[in-house]
């Protein structure tokens, strides 16, 4: 991904995020904050993964595991924006 289109999509994000960060109480910040995947789904991604870097996952496969990677990579978004409204002063 590009420089631009890297800030395009960062952009993006923002404009839908950021209102839901803005609406955060404390107390919903914090139960965000401390999401985690449940074990069964932690370990598919690490299989997923495992099979992906040597090369081994079929077109459904890698679909999936693009969605769970996709699916982490939103809620960690979402954990740094409830983190930031617990860090306000």
């Amino acid at each position: 991904m590009t420089t631009t289109a890297a800030n395009d999509y960062r952009e993006a994000l923002d404009r839908f995020l950021n209102p839901i960060r803005d609406a955060l109480t404390p107390e919903t910040a914090k139960a965000i904050a401390e999401l985690r995947a449940d074990e069964d789904t932690q370990q598919r991604i690490e299989t997923l993964a495992d099979r992906h870097h040597e090369g081994h996952l079929n077109d459904v496969e890698l679909v999936g595991y693009q969605a769970l990677v996709q699916g982490a990579n939103l809620m960690a978004i979402l954990q740094a924006s409830a983190r930031s409204v617990l860090n306000r002063p």
